[in-house]
C-alpha cells in the first residue's frame, strides 16, 4: 500500500461522522520538508475546529507509525471554490449553484446544477436563439464525460 493510501485510511478513520468525507490527499515529497495536504468536506459544511481536530489525530498517528522519517508539513482544509468537484457527493452538496464544466471532448458547458443521479448530472443551460428570449434547457451530462467542474461565484 502506498503512503498516500495509508494516510487516506488514517484520515477516514478519524473523520467525526458519516457526513464528513475525504476529497483528496496529496503527499508531496519534494522540497526541504515533505508536505501532506488533506482536503475534507461535509454534507452540511465544514468548520475549522473539525480541521484542527483531524489534523491533530492524523499527525499523531503518522508520527506513531513513523510514516515520514523527518519533519513534515501537515495541512488539513476544505477544498476552495476554485478546487474542481471530484465526487458525486460534492455535486449533491452544490445543487442550485452555477458550474462551469469542461468535458472530455473539449467542449464547455455553463449552467445551474439541478440534480445528480448515479451516473449523470442535470444542469439548466440558458439558450438564446436569435431574436428570441433566453430559455433554460435541461442538459444531462454523464459523470464519466466530465474532465473538470468548477463552481462559478456570483456576486449578485
Amino acid at each position: 500500500m502506498s503512503l498516500k493510501q495509508t494516510i487516506e485510511e488514517i484520515v477516514e478513520k478519524h473523520l467525526p461522522d458519516e457526513t464528513h468525507f475525504v476529497v483528496d490527499v496529496q503527499v508531496i515529497e519534494k522540497g526541504p520538508k515533505p508536505q501532506v495536504k488533506i482536503l475534507i468536506d461535509a454534507d452540511g459544511g465544514l468548520n475549522i475546529d473539525t480541521c484542527a481536530l483531524l489534523s491533530r489525530h492524523v499527525g499523531e498517528e503518522i508520527e506513531a507509525k513513523e510514516l515520514l522519517s523527518d519533519a513534515y508539513i501537515l495541512e488539513v482544509s476544505s477544498p476552495g471554490l476554485d478546487f474542481p468537484l471530484s465526487s458525486k457527493r460534492q455535486y449533491m452538496k452544490n445543487i442550485g449553484r452555477n458550474l462551469k464544466i469542461s468535458l472530455l471532448d473539449g467542449t464547455e458547458v455553463e449552467g445551474e446544477l439541478i440534480s445528480v443521479d448515479q451516473s449523470a448530472i442535470q444542469i439548466g443551460v440558458k439558450k438564446k436563439p436569435k431574436g428570441e428570449k433566453a430559455k433554460e434547457e435541461e442538459v444531462s451530462i454523464a459523470l464519466d464525460q466530465i474532465k473538470k467542474s468548477i463552481i462559478l461565484v456570483s456576486f449578485k
